[in-house]
């Protein structure tokens, strides 16, 4: 009954098999041909799993509706209205092996994804001491400083050079609103020092020690520290030094990988943690063999934390809709991206 209706979605939303529109609001200026309803499928009892929706969800909009009041439908009434925020930060540093940085950067990014009825023009606003490029202030200050940083062609920047305020419509789904990079000095989350020991010809000892630099109420999740080693290892033993807090602690040599292995599932902020492992190897170790092994790499993600210290200080709706309050949700991630250490 609704092929004719299906027939110019697909049309307008697809070109030689390539989606070319696919947000709603779009494809409603474009569409002409009105819904039939179908009668809703009879109850089949228990053959149905519980989590699936009904067959009368197919009568729902993609997205729901508000009236001129800025009220919500009947039909979307339990919708909820929502808006999620991520602030996510890749960090790349390289580390000297007596722990001092010698590179480091900050690739970060603002991505909404947004669930809000009627598209609705918001406005988001950054640290007001936000200072853009390296010549743009003192670095000295308490402001944050990134190198540079560009914009989703859906914002509108009149505000951003005299108040740090983002307006925008937002498209359906999740999309990004801004990239940004920073260079230089930041205080690292976490700091490595490696040591490696030549105990006989043959026997070598690594000693990892990291120390988590950030605050004791953050954490850093799903932590891995890998040491690849020389092609002429035959065996390891690894043994990890455990201090409070941190869990789901192991260390290994992987042998089909030649590299030393240790996860920790939480690695408590304003901690230290050590693996040490003694290596054997098939001949005797030269210089050669020795710049086999490393560099450490190391993987981790820390929640609700971000290095550059960019804030979002409120996201709200431009107009003033009665009724209209929306769900918004705000988190920070931290990343690594490359986090090495030489050795």
């Amino acid at each position: 009954k609704n092929f004719i209706l299906l027939y110019e979605l697909l049309d307008e939303m697809l070109d030689y098999g390539y989606p070319q529109v696919t947000q709603t609001e779009n494809l409603k200026a474009f569409v002409y041909n009105e819904p039939i309803v179908v009668a809703p499928v009879a109850d089949t009892g228990k053959m149905i799993n519980p989590k699936t929706a009904s067959a009368s969800a197919v009568h729902k909009p993609v997205i729901s509706s508000v009236d001129s009041d800025g009220r919500k439908t009947s039909l979307s009434a339990n919708q909820k209205n929502e808006i999620f925020v991520d602030i996510l930060e890749r960090l790349n540093v390289l580390f000297s092996n007596n722990g001092y940085v010698l590179n480091s950067t900050i690739d970060g990014c603002i991505q909404m994804k947004s669930y809000l009825a009627g598209n609705p023009q918001l406005r988001l606003a950054l640290n007001e001491d936000l200072i853009v490029g390296k010549n743009g202030g003192s670095s000295y200050g308490s402001g944050v400083t990134v190198d540079d940083i560009n914009f989703n062609d859906c914002v509108n920047l009149s505000e951003w050079e005299h108040g740090r305020t983002l307006s925008f419509f937002p498209p359906d789904g999740e999309f990004i609103v801004l990239n940004y990079r920073m260079t230089g000095e930041f205080k690292t989350p976490f700091r490595i020092f490696p040591s490696i020991e030549e105990v006989e010809p043959n026997k070598l000892e690594i000693a990892v020690h990291v120390r988590a630099e950030i605050p004791d109420n953050h954490f850093g999740a799903n932590v891995s520290i890998e040491v690849p080693l020389p092609q002429i290892a035959t065996a390891a033993s690894c043994q990890v030094v455990n201090t409070p807090g941190a869990t789901g602690v192991h260390a290994e040599y992987v042998s089909h990988e030649k590299k030393l292995l240790w996860t920790l599932k939480k690695f408590p902020g304003c901690s230290e943690q050590t693996m040490r492992a003694k290596v054997s190897l098939s001949g005797p170790c030269t210089s050669q063999i020795r710049r086999e092994i490393g560099p450490i790499n190391m993987n981790f993600e820390i929640p609700m934390y971000n290095v550059s210290s960019l804030q979002v200080r409120y996201l709200r709706v431009a107009e003033n809709m009665p009724g209209y309050s929306p769900y918004r949700w705000v988190r920070y991630v931290t990343q690594s991206s490359s986090y090495v250490c030489r050795l």
